[in-house]
């Protein structure tokens, strides 16, 4: 899908917990070329002391009805702006960006793990990939019961597995202690995770000690999302990649890790 600078229609803005709000978009245009992976870079109006745009990744798309969600998680003045929002406003992004996770196998057996912010194209690949709920499944971490996100729209995907750093929910711990993934990895033939870099490269190691087939989504800062600015490069083994267009999704395989 060729990439679009388009005003959006806000049609809701939802509180989810503390931190995290769910932004649904109506497209003007067809939004069918989105998939899991791909971000959209959103242009924050009204402050005159934020110029850059600041990326989003894509929680979930209505095909039909032409919706972008996102799960916008409070992290500075940009996105706690955004999250003021109200309904009926225009909103400006550009889209589609970046490359999309590869959708797995219908013999696959897969496991996704998000933290934080990267539970969202977790979630998105979870509802697309067509595979059976019983090979799928979602290991999503947080540091307390309260920062975890309503999952219960996707349940019927995938099976579900919580940690938090307190206790408060699911397993104690991070998710790479978790027993379906600490115990259990050669249950899976695909490993797809986005969420903090220290959490993504224990994953990463892990999945090339096992030899296992892994994709990770990296959280660069990514101003631009055409590879203009290079805020996001990323030093692979194929040499500085600009993580906004040569990614965010890449092969664990192709990281200097």
């Amino acid at each position: 899908m060729k990439k679009t600078v388009i005003d959006f229609l806000l049609l809701e803005n939802k509180q989810l917990n503390k931190d995290n709000f769910l932004l649904i978009l109506q497209s003007p245009l067809p939004v069918s070329g989105i998939f899991p992976g791909q971000f959209i870079n959103i242009e924050i109006k009204e402050s005159t002391e934020i110029f850059l745009r600041r990326p989003f990744s894509i929680l979930d798309v209505d095909y039909e009805k032409q919706t972008i969600s996102l799960l916008v998680k409070i992290l500075g003045r940009g996105s706690k702006k955004l999250t003021e929002a109200r309904s009926g406003q225009k909103i400006n992004g550009i889209f589609p960006l970046g490359k999309s996770f590869t959708l797995p196998e219908k013999t696959d057996n897969v496991i996704l793990i998000g933290g934080g912010s990267g539970v969202a194209p977790m979630l998105f690949l979870a509802k697309i990939a067509g595979l059976e709920p019983t090979n799928v499944t979602i290991l999503i971490g947080a540091r307390s019961a309260s920062d975890h996100v309503d999952i219960s729209a996707y349940k019927s995907f995938g099976q579900f597995y919580f940690t938090t750093e307190d206790g408060s929910l699911g397993e104690k711990g991070y998710v790479t202690n978790h027993p379906v993934f600490a115990e259990n990895l050669n249950h899976y033939t695909k490993i797809y995770t986005c969420g903090p870099d220290l959490m993504m490269k224990a994953i990463g190691r892990k999945a090339i000690e096992e030899n296992i087939f892994c994709e990770v989504s990296l959280e660069n800062m990514m101003a631009c999302g055409f590879g203009v600015c290079l805020c996001c490069v990323e030093d692979t083994k194929a040499g500085h990649k600009c993580v906004c267009t040569d990614g965010p999704v890449f092969n664990v395989n192709d990281l200097k890790w």
